[in-house]
């Protein structure tokens, strides 16, 4: 018999964030949302910050509505999204909010960063994706703005770490959050250090990394001495990592896309790919949890529609996601198809205009009506998925059964039925908190109560239910279709 465990994960994305409870008892997790708080980034003065003080108070606020039903604690862990970091000084102080990625000081980072470190040499050492939004770009930026600010600088903490800072007093970074940088070397397992200086950055801001499944230390006493005994625990801090881990698979190879505010399409591999092929083609090597590496390709995602959502609302126009998907399911299907990564869409004043924008720019219909909007982006989404499946198969040389989709997307029974159809290839859906679930499943592993990745998905197939979607007819112009999308994507 396994032991009886009580977990928290603080699961936070770019829209909001949760506290959530795992109870664990013989290899059964059942889990439950306690507290749910927005994420709001701030733009003051010219950039673009993270709340950090007002996310790291609700953290806490989650854990003190936890202890009213929970007397006992075992262990908390925090996962974010990747790249972002914030800067302690030599006393252990933060130096200032970290910066969204989405700011626009990296816009037009890319050449500074290059004339420093060549491109293939990058992609060669760290085998992650060219994107302005990459910590090394985000760096070089500060460098050339605030170079004072890193000069004071001590430690630099990716977002997880600096959570799991204030909570237990231990800096650490864990190799999946690390490896999202761009400046880390997944084959060595550490730090690509002569890149770092090669960018001109400070090499003391990059201690060693600790494996997922690391005990950090104990929760300190913010919380009016709840929860004394509790672990504070380095996970898949990288939330995809974390949402791969609970991949309810029991097969070597296979799919998955992570599919929530961004879109992560990839596989499972023991080793990066770090061919000129897959560097052309744009695919990261991030490390996953027991030395995986999560050979993928970030899509955008569902960014899209959140942000015309967003943009409709401040209008006057309110409609939750099942009217979005009534209306679009009535709008005719693949008249406007777009490439989601398209830079138009990294963060634009308003998404809407940014797709018309984009249409009118590939001499495309625009869309005219809210479900029109809908339509175009989940086709193209679909499509998205497709080109990138058959990029995966061609660089690994492996023919994938099916796709596991896991995370808040899969809630979306249109999209996961559009993949199907347009892939041809089975979808399972499943499970919608894969992130939460991967965190505290990681916990449990670090606190000796599953012994590997294995177990691990054992645990989420005992506990989680998924759903299966098949292959429908598609129209005989679909290949006309792709070929359209193809271009888009040259």
């Amino acid at each position: 018999m396994t032991a009886e465990l009580n977990l928290a994960a603080a699961d936070l994305g770019a829209e909001s964030g949760r506290v959530i409870h795992g109870h664990f008892q013989s290899d059964h997790l059942t889990i439950n949302e306690i507290h749910r708080f927005r994420n709001q980034s701030v733009l003051l003065n010219k950039y673009l910050y993270w709340d950090f003080l007002n996310l790291f108070y609700n953290i806490t606020q989650g854990l003190r509505k936890m202890s009213l039903t929970n007397d006992d604690l075992h262990g908390v862990a925090v996962d974010t999204w990747g790249v972002d970091y914030g800067l302690l000084d030599s006393l252990g102080h933060l130096l200032a909010n970290p910066v969204s990625y989405r700011d626009h000081r990296t816009d037009n980072i890319l050449p500074a960063v290059f004339d420093r470190v060549n491109e293939q040499e990058f992609y060669r050492r760290t085998g992650i994706q060219v994107m302005p939004i990459n910590t090394s770009c985000q760096l070089t930026a500060l460098l050339n703005e605030h170079s004072v600010q890193l000069a004071a600088a001590e430690d630099l903490l990716f977002m997880p770490g600096l959570f799991s800072y204030f909570l237990s007093g231990v800096k650490a970074n864990d190799a999946t959050i690390a490896s999202t940088s761009q400046l880390y070397d997944p084959k060595g397992g550490m730090w690509a250090l002569d890149l770092v200086e090669n960018l001109g950055l400070p090499a003391r801001l990059f201690k060693p990394v600790v494996r997922p499944g690391t005990v950090l230390g104990e929760l300190t006493a913010f919380v009016d001495g709840l929860f004394a005994a509790a672990k504070v625990v380095a996970v898949g801090g990288h939330d995809t990592a974390s949402a791969v881990a609970a991949v309810p698979t029991q097969q070597e190879d296979f799919i998955y896309i992570s599919c929530g505010t961004w879109s992560l399409v990839g596989t499972e591999l023991r080793g990066p790919i770090l061919s000129e092929e897959a560097r052309t083609l744009n695919f990261s090597n991030e490390v996953g949890v027991e030395d995986t590496i999560r050979f993928l390709k970030n899509v955008m995602g569902l960014w899209l529609l959140q942000e015309c959502r967003r943009s409709w609302e401040r209008a006057g126009k309110s409609y939750d996601y099942s009217e979005l998907m009534t209306e679009g399911m009535k709008a005719e299907a693949w008249r406007t198809l777009l490439n989601p990564d398209d830079q138009l869409f990294l963060n634009p004043v308003d998404m809407p205009s940014a797709i018309a924008e984009y249409a009118k720019r590939t001499e495309q219909p625009v869309p005219e009506t809210v479900g029109e909007y809908v339509r175009c982006i989940l086709d193209s989404l679909a499509l998205k998925y497709w080109w990138v499946i058959e990029r995966i198969q061609e660089l690994t040389g492996v023919d994938y059964d099916f796709i596991h989709i896991v995370g808040g997307g899969t809630q979306n029974e249109f999209l996961m039925q559009l993949t199907a159809d347009v892939t041809g290839q089975a979808v399972v859906a499943g499970p919608i908190e894969a992130t939460a679930i991967g965190n505290i499943l990681m916990q449990v592993q670090a606190l000796g109560s599953i012994s590997d990745l294995a177990h691990l998905r054992q645990v989420v197939r005992n506990s989680f239910d998924v759903k299966k979607y098949q292959p429908g007819d598609l129209p005989q112009e679909i290949k006309e279709i792709k070929r359209r999308f193809v271009e888009l994507n040259r």
